[in-house]
């Protein structure tokens, strides 16, 4: 069989996912039935990354993997082993964030991180250093999925007061999806509810890791999204989703081909996002884990975008 063969049939079949799949919830079932009986702390620890791996593994389905049926795709991703986003919502924001040309948009990115200036001088100062501090590494990863939950919770159930059924309906189809794991670490498994809620929050954690300074307030599109060099165990928790600004320009390749592609042209791609780019998580934690990269008020915002 030729390369470009095993190529196609790899497209085809997309067995890294499958497999990545098939160890997400091997991890899940080994941390709340077996693990948890020997270590309750690798049992956690088992649990974190199978939760932080099934939120990366809902964003390669939302993008047409490993069906191009995008119902195929869902049910795959089910049981909501983290709970707190609902699918729907998560592929309605994240497919809206894709609209590149409006990458760190205060109002029409969904997942910016950014104030409208004139919103971040309303805030009180209590509220201003809370945000400052989620704007730390150190502060995104212990107190951001905290945060981000409320923020998300409250816009959403806003917009179902205004009468958005799309959102209902997503939150709706996310109480069964969100009560069966929890119903398998209750009835079934031996891992203590606490912990299974302690893993949960923990594996939000590692993910802002990821999104701590994915894009960036750049005055070319092309240049707000980073690309990190990293092949870890971060890189595969995220599913070299590091590769970010890769994804932004191919987000049909599957994540097991994102690294060949951007070392086939990585001058390219560098060239295209104005050289954003950081060689490792290491490199990262180290310069941001204490200190902010940017203001939480937009720094290239004016009055009249708003």
């Amino acid at each position: 069989m030729t390369r470009a063969r095993k190529t196609v049939r790899h497209r085809r079949f997309q067995w890294p996912t499958w497999a990545t799949l098939m160890l997400c919830y091997g991890l899940f079932a080994l941390a709340t039935l077996w693990l948890a009986q020997v270590s309750l702390v690798l049992a956690i620890i088992a649990c974190v990354l199978a939760n932080a791996l099934h939120s990366s593994l809902s964003h390669e389905m939302m993008h047409g993997h490993p069906f191009q049926n995008k119902h195929l795709n869902a049910a795959l991703v089910f049981p909501a082993l983290s709970f707190a986003i609902p699918y729907m919502r998560f592929r309605d924001t994240h497919l809206a964030h894709h609209v590149d040309s409006r990458l760190t948009d205060p109002y029409d990115d969904p997942e910016s991180c950014y104030l409208d200036p004139k919103v971040w001088a309303t805030l009180s100062a209590f509220e201003q250093a809370i945000l400052r501090f989620n704007n730390t590494l150190f502060g995104r990863i212990t107190l951001g999925p905290l945060l981000g939950q409320y923020y998300f919770m409250r816009t959403d159930w806003r917009l179902i007061k205004q009468g958005d059924t799309r959102v209902l309906i997503s939150w709706l189809w996310h109480l069964p999806a969100a009560a069966l794991p929890l119903w398998w670490v209750i009835a079934v498994g031996t891992l203590p509810v606490w912990a299974y809620f302690v893993s949960v929050y923990l594996g939000l954690s590692i993910l802002k890791i990821r999104t701590y300074l994915e894009h960036q307030a750049h005055e070319l599109s092309r240049g707000r999204t980073v690309i990190i060099e990293d092949r870890g165990l971060l890189a595969f928790l995220f599913l070299n989703n590091n590769f970010h600004s890769v994804h932004h320009m191919h987000p049909d390749v599957a994540w097991y081909e994102l690294p060949a592609l951007y070392e086939s042209a990585k001058e390219r791609f560098l060239a295209v996002n104005e050289g954003y780019r950081y060689r490792s998580y290491v490199e990262v934690i180290r310069k941001y884990f204490f200190k902010s990269k940017e203001p939480v008020a937009h720094p290239l915002w004016s009055s009249d975008q708003s």
